[in-house]
């Protein structure tokens, strides 16, 4: 059948690339290679589970399939803020899991309805979280758009593994799971291997635990209460505006919002929410318009490649330079350049 084989191939494709992962970039995404190993075992046992119908199978899988949301925001939030530590409550969904499995023959916990809840409360979370600009402090501002996308791609990813819960719990409900087979393949042929791609995009953006850690103890000093006045929120964008100026530090591509913080010595999200309120945008795109300001006068003064002024300038892709460039003055690089030469 056309849904057998999916899973399984699915699975071997992410066991190979967590193993590609962990010998190109090692500890720094270890936490990622495991999810990868997550989901690459439930995918293999959604195969083997519809494949043999094995009774131990129905078992696993569930209880796999619930950790699935949990290590996903676990590896989100640990990336972006060093946190490296998860709270008792996210054990609830797991838990139920295991206790509707082994109260199956009396029915008292529904386990599609807590596998589906679980994941759209997780979804939610994720898309909520990846609003938060000032929790991306250690993340390169060359990075944060990237981050962001990839975080809301996974809440939504969470979000439509709940939907593929729910066509199959109707499937059954009136079908008789004839569609059945269908929907696993839909979804598991899109659902982990996205969901795994944009935990590996963060991870690979972002600083190592180690780094986390150090960069949290330096900023123990100055954590105070984030609340910002309209004119404590002036204040701080005009000493950030100054400082970046008198050094340049827009210049340096793994520029963050924690360095930037100690260079301040303003927290983290009072620099934020200063910049947020006054520009109306995150502190990635006031850092790239300092870039842009830079690079237009290379364009205007030097015969260098656009290539080499992109580099010069702080960014680290010339898709992300090109991209900038055209929001922030309406044409691209070149011609920028053609149109003031002479």
């Amino acid at each position: 059948m056309l849904a057998i084989p999916v899973p399984l191939v699915v699975s071997m494709m992410l066991t190979l690339l967590a193993i590609t992962m962990h010998l190109r970039y090692g500890k720094q995404v270890k936490m990622v290679c495991l999810f990868l190993v997550l989901c690459a075992s439930t995918t293999a046992m959604v195969g083997l589970r519809w494949t043999f119908g094995f009774v131990a199978f129905s078992y696993i899988q569930p209880i796999l399939a619930s950790l699935i949301p949990v290590f996903a925001w676990y590896t989100f939030t640990r990336a972006s803020t060093g946190i490296t530590t998860l709270s008792l409550k996210h054990a609830v969904g797991p838990v139920l899991v295991v206790t509707s499995l082994i109260t199956k023959t009396i029915d008292v916990l529904p386990l599609d309805g807590i596998l589906t809840g679980t994941y759209i409360f997780y979804g939610i979370a994720l898309l909520r979280y990846s609003s938060q600009d000032s929790l991306l402090i250690n993340v390169s501002l060359s990075n944060w758009e990237g981050v962001k996308k990839a975080e809301n791609l996974a809440g939504w990813m969470l979000l439509f593994s709940a939907l593929i819960d729910t066509l199959l719990s109707f499937d059954f409900a009136f079908n008789q799971g004839i569609f059945s087979l269908y929907i696993l393949t839909i979804g598991h042929l899109f659902l982990l291997p996205v969901l795994s791609l944009a935990v590996l995009i963060v991870a690979v953006n972002t600083p190592t635990a180690e780094e986390n850690r150090t960069v949290k103890e330096e900023n123990k000093e100055i954590e105070v209460n984030p609340l910002v006045s309209e004119q404590r929120a002036q204040e701080i964008v005009k000493s950030l505006d100054e400082k970046i100026r008198e050094k340049s530090i827009y210049l340096d591509p793994d520029l963050t919002l924690s360095k930037l913080s100690r260079k301040l010595g303003v927290p983290a999200k009072q620099i934020s929410i200063a910049v947020n309120l006054i520009y109306k945008q995150n502190i990635s795109k006031l850092i790239n318009e300092y870039r842009i300001d830079h690079a237009k006068q290379q364009l205007l003064d030097s015969e260098k490649s656009i290539t080499q002024i992109f580099l010069s300038c702080g960014f680290q892709s010339k898709s992300n330079f090109n991209r900038e460039f055209s929001r922030i003055t309406g044409i691209t690089p070149s011609e920028f350049r053609k149109g003031n030469s002479g």
